[in-house]
């Protein structure tokens, strides 16, 4: 079995979970595949190999340095956790990611570890994610990297990229089910008990949370609106009405109180309240798209297949619960 070695980066106040979730998935596949030779030889290095604190006091000690890591030769993996310690200056890690970084064959960041790659260069003109609460901060500070908020992880090419914590943990287990093949990944989500895998488009936050609360009391009652009437009329005329105000003043207020649109918000509470339909109950998909405010299934398709990259039906295969039945009498 073809062997890829995996290099993870330490530093102080790095997330642990960050580190541990991505390794964990990396030493099980070894078992999982049945493999003679263990398919992801993993090391970690900080700069000068001394033991660094997490950012929840722990202590990890590193198998190396940075340098002695690469000796031999770049691995194939190069993970770069996140957590507290990416909002220090670290000018001598950036400049060995700017090095050493586009000589991995997979370049991966965990959570706000997005930040010290953006911070090398490496995600200019790339498609990127971190942790929710980071993604305008990535933004803004670094323009040339292409930013999306939403989904738990990105590829882009060589380069992937995942949102908060566990995240990394659907990030590592989707590489091994690039490597090793689908069943592979199951076998090790199954160890972890973790529930199976959730595909990278899925979002990192409900709708109503990842938007602010708005200040006042009328655009906030037209939030909860929003959310309790998915299938009303959302228009942003009636939206207003409701917040006695014109519909110009309406839309400008609440994209300024709660960071989107009025449109964009209503788009992420029907998606959101589409797809708890989907995974909660048995309704049909035309009695969701209806019940979700989309109107007819078509019109499901296209919000799912744009936010998601895959259909209802689809979705439903993945995720849909089945009912809990108790012991028979």
């Amino acid at each position: 079995m073809t062997q890829r070695p995996v290099l993870v980066v330490l530093f102080d106040d790095v997330q642990s979970l960050d580190v541990t979730g991505p390794v964990e998935v990396f030493h099980a596949a070894g078992r999982a595949a049945g493999a003679a030779r263990d398919p992801y030889p993993i090391r970690t290095a900080s700069l000068d190999g001394g033991p660094v604190r997490t950012s929840s006091g722990l202590r990890i000690l590193p198998d190396t340095t940075l340098a002695e890591a690469v000796a031999d030769g770049p691995p194939h993996t190069l993970v770069v956790p996140g957590g507290e310690g990416t909002r220090d200056s670290a000018p001598e890690l950036v400049e060995w990611l700017r090095v050493h970084g586009p000589r991995a064959e997979r370049l991966v960041s965990v959570c706000t570890g997005a930040l010290r790659l953006a911070e090398a260069g490496l995600l200019d003109g790339h498609r990127a994610t971190t942790h929710w609460i980071a993604c305008e901060h990535l933004a803004r500070r670094y323009p040339e990297v292409d930013v999306d908020p939403d989904p738990i992880f990105v590829r882009d090419g060589r380069i992937a990229t995942s949102a908060g914590v566990t995240a990394g943990i659907d990030l590592a287990l989707a590489l091994v089910e690039e490597d090793l093949g689908r069943e592979a990944a199951l076998a090790i989500a199954r160890m972890l008990v973790v529930f199976l895998r959730r595909p990278g488009n899925q979002a990192q936050f409900s709708a109503q949370l990842a938007a602010q609360t708005a200040r006042r009391e009328p655009l906030r009652d037209v939030q909860t609106w929003i959310a309790e009437h998915p299938d009303g009329d959302l228009s942003v005329e009636r939206l207003a009405a409701r917040a006695r105000l014109s519909p110009r003043h309406f839309a400008r207020a609440f994209r300024a109180e709660t960071g989107v649109t009025p449109g964009r918000y209503v788009d992420r509470i029907r998606l959101e309240h589409a797809r708890r339909l989907l995974e909660e109950t048995g309704g049909g998909v035309e009695e969701v798209s209806r019940a979700a405010g989309y109107g007819t299934p078509e019109a499901m398709r296209r919000a799912f297949v744009k936010a998601l990259g895959t259909a209802p039906a689809d979705y439903r295969r993945r995720f849909h619960a089945p009912p809990v039945t108790g012991p028979a009498s």
